[in-house]
């Protein structure tokens, strides 16, 4: 048995590290053991984003009862805060404590806001669904202040974690971070959607506490062990006289620039249409078909996958210097076949059109996002970066959170209408509510087609600049 394991160990030091992935992402000053523990935020951001957008939308809905206008009102929330994020990664640049650190301070207090969110989180839920004898504001106003604190937690803790890890990793082998970093994270969101689901297949109130309550103890004891010894103590450069008010003069030169406009249009649109869905996608598995609680968690994981493989074509069709505009649409033709094929898995009770119509639309959700990201970028001028990001963040996060409202509130209006029969026979089913937030997905999938056509053709890359691609890698966390 030695001899043999002595022989599978030689095969395995033959292996080219160029065929491991990721094998060149370890550096002197960044050794992969140490990227590997600064990654675990990623992790405990996953399982945050898999609790509030997966498994707790469903639970809310179905086996709690809660209408979807509020549970939509709770999930949009935390993405409402989400262009605050320039400003978080503005004052960690520049933040001073008496111990030199930068960015430590903004990673622990997020991990914190993240734990005090998850602590009180289920039982905000539990009395937001009127099982207690106390007043119904107070559900609300803890469950939205439960939702509010997780999301600002793993916002800043995300925006400052890389930051972190942009300031350790030399400049040429920061995009390969990067890179790791956002794998880490969808990785973080498969493997937490399958606990979850598994944790919650035999779903009670008491179970539902242990888990949530759990997951805020991880939360802290991932980031702790992150953080640990990563950022080194120092002085900080000062401010650039005038720095600060550069900001306004940098938005004139992006928003007047050809095709700025539009294209902040199409994203807005792109990203609602496949935003919507969000909190529907697990409710309908278990209305609908009759998912359990683990099956739909499951969804997640799939949507995911999707999303990730979306980003590997994507990045294959940049680095061949392909149209950025066109990769962006299409993701949104992509989402022109998911929703149907959800609607007919409805239509047909099957569990694997669902399934497929789930993949695709991470797979659409992808490509759109890249290509969209790519062209934003392409228009900034004079360097800069910053504010081409800012601004697709800031649209994308403004149309993601107003969409998940919206669908709520359609969904849960829709309904009721149908279940009094004012909308005719046709409509008396449990799907109704949801079959109509698909359309306006379809609708606002059209308009973003009509947005990006006249952009088609001008986001094309220079082949010459294949080496310098935009995929995965500059993809931000």
């Amino acid at each position: 048995m030695k001899s043999w394991n002595d022989k599978l160990a030689l095969k395995w030091a033959q292996v080219s590290p160029a065929m491991l992935p990721f094998a060149d992402v370890a550096t002197t000053e960044l050794p992969l053991g140490r990227l590997l523990r600064l990654s675990l935020f990623q992790v405990s951001v996953a399982m945050a984003v898999v609790l509030l957008n997966g498994t707790l939308n469903r639970v809310m809905i179905v086996e709690l009862g809660v209408p979807s206008a509020v549970v939509g009102l709770m999930i949009s929330l935390p993405l409402l805060f989400a262009p605050f994020r320039a400003l978080i990664g503005f004052r960690s640049d520049n933040h001073r404590t008496a111990l030199g650190w930068r960015r430590a301070p903004f990673i622990w207090f997020g991990s914190l806001l993240q734990f005090g969110g998850l602590a009180i989180m289920p039982f905000a839920i539990i009395l937001l669904s009127g099982d207690s004898i106390g007043p119904a504001w107070v559900g609300v106003t803890g469950a939205a202040l439960a939702f509010l604190l997780v999301g600002i937690g793993l916002h800043t803790t995300q925006t400052a974690g890389i930051a972190l890890a942009t300031d350790i990793a030399s400049a040429s082998n920061r995009p390969r971070v990067v890179a790791f970093l956002y794998v880490m994270l969808l990785i973080g969101t498969v493997v937490s959607s399958l606990a979850f689901g598994a944790l919650l297949s035999a779903f009670s109130q008491l179970r539902l506490i242990q888990v949530v309550q759990g997951a805020a103890v991880v939360t802290i004891v991932l980031n702790v062990i992150a953080l640990w010894k990563q950022e080194a103590r120092g002085r900080l450069p000062a401010l650039a006289d005038g720095e600060a008010s550069d900001f306004f003069a940098a938005w004139h030169d992006y928003a007047e620039a050809p095709g700025a406009r539009r294209t902040l249009i199409a994203i807005g649109f792109g990203t609602a249409a496949f935003s919507m869905q969000d909190i529907l996608l697990e409710p309908y598995g278990g209305e609908v078909l009759g998912f359990t609680v683990g099956e739909t968690t499951a969804l997640t994981g799939m949507l995911a996958a999707g999303t990730l493989a979306g980003f590997a074509v994507a990045a294959n069709q940049l680095t061949r210097g392909n149209d950025t505009y066109r990769i962006a649409a299409l993701g949104v033709l992509v989402g022109l076949i998911a929703f149907p094929t959800v609607l007919l898995a409805g239509a047909t009770d099957s569990g694997l059109l669902f399934r497929i119509g789930t993949v695709l639309i991470g797979f659409g959700t992808g490509l759109f996002s890249v290509g969209s990201l790519t062209a934003a970028m392409a228009i900034a001028t004079r360097g800069g970066n910053g504010m081409a990001l800012g601004a697709w963040g800031a649209v994308t996060a403004t149309a993601a959170g107003l969409a998940i409202a919206f669908s709520g509130a359609i969904r849960d209006t829709v309904s009721a209408l149908a279940h009094a029969g004012d909308l005719g026979a046709a409509f008396q089913s449990a799907a109704a509510g949801y079959n109509v937030v698909y359309l306006i997905e379809l609708m606002l999938l059209f308009a973003t087609l009509v947005a990006i056509g006249p952009l088609v053709g001008r986001g094309r890359l220079e082949r010459r600049h294949a080496t310098t691609r935009f995929g995965i890698a500059e993809f931000p966390g």
